[in-house]
């Protein structure tokens, strides 16, 4: 089975790949094209979303670990992380930020490479972290002055940590950055080399193809909702029928479909509040990044606690 997911993720990476070089062109031929924060919320509220709207059934199985049968205290917790990363976010900005920026550049190279290697030590850990890192600095790296507007919208009104970043893009450290990410790309490569390992490049030129182009809220979508997102709903596919995809398909796209509404209801509902106070995509930047860190942070932790007590 391990092979076949392999197989379906070297060939999901192609088409990622090809389909972010047909993006790509369309840009070139039609500068004004682009594609809108509305657009961008309702895909990662949809696609991006749903690859973790099954936590519920990985926190069930979190309970039976240890022995609690009241499953109320998973939701209960669930939101209360979720509520305490944004009271956080809106307490110390700069720091809530370079903390998820951090967490989120461990989260995606796992995510998106551990299906090809098999050892779980602390070498490999860096290497994920520092191939994730490459959704964040290539954004910063190509469009340095629209991510810094990101921040700012935020709530980011540390000057200081401007300054740093200022620093950072001056001396070209953010160049550096992108190599050693290249380099983790490269190695993750060449480590028990096999032909499927070829995702790992397809998905580098990707990332690389689609922040060139693109505004980095619309890099961030394409990537987080057909990339990471498709590659994560799939390995869950496969955990839920091995033998037969189409139906774990099925099963999928049931067991998601309450908690992804739901998700997209209170995101909706937080949108309609934040429009009183700041205008209509300002609001929508700061409900998918803020959101999205406090989905995030819960999202990881159970992830983390399963592995370890499988184990």
């Amino acid at each position: 089975m391990n092979n076949q997911i392999k197989k379906i993720n070297l060939n999901h990476s192609f088409i990622f790949f090809l389909f972010c070089n047909i993006l790509s062109i369309i840009k070139f031929k039609i500068t004004y094209f682009t594609i809108s924060p509305l657009i961008c919320l309702i895909l990662i509220l949809s696609i991006g979303v749903s690859h973790g709207s099954l936590d519920n059934l990985k926190g069930r199985k979190l309970f039976q670990i240890f022995g609690i049968n009241n499953f109320f205290i998973f939701y209960l917790s669930y939101i209360l992380i979720s509520l305490v990363v944004i009271i956080l976010w809106i307490k110390v900005p700069s720091i809530s930020l370079l903390i998820f920026l951090i967490v989120a550049s461990h989260h995606f190279g796992k995510e998106d490479t551990q299906f090809l290697i098999i050892k779980n030590s602390f070498n490999n850990q860096l290497l994920f972290f520092l191939k994730g890192s490459l959704i964040i600095f290539a954004p910063m790296y190509f469009h340095f002055d629209e991510t810094i507007s990101i921040f700012k919208l935020l709530l980011i009104k540390n000057e200081s940590f401007y300054e740093f970043l200022g620093l950072i893009e001056t001396n070209k450290i953010l160049l550096y950055a992108i190599i050693l990410s290249t380099l983790s790309s490269i190695i993750l490569f060449t480590k028990n080399f096999e032909l499927k390992k070829f995702t790992i490049f397809f998905d580098y030129f990707s990332i690389l193809i689609i922040n060139y182009y693109f505004s980095p809220l619309v890099a961030f979508t394409v990537y987080f909702c057909f990339l990471h997102s498709v590659r994560h709903s799939v390995s869950l596919i496969s955990e839920l029928d091995k033998n037969d995809l189409t139906n774990g398909l099925k099963i999928f796209t049931k067991k998601a479909l309450p908690l992804t509404i739901l998700t997209a209801i209170f995101c909706f509902f937080g949108l309609y509040l934040l429009n009183n106070t700041y205008n209509f995509d300002s609001s929508i930047l700061k409900i998918i990044f803020i959101g999205l860190a406090s989905l995030t942070f819960p999202h990881i932790l159970l992830e983390y606690l399963i592995e370890k007590n499988e184990k």
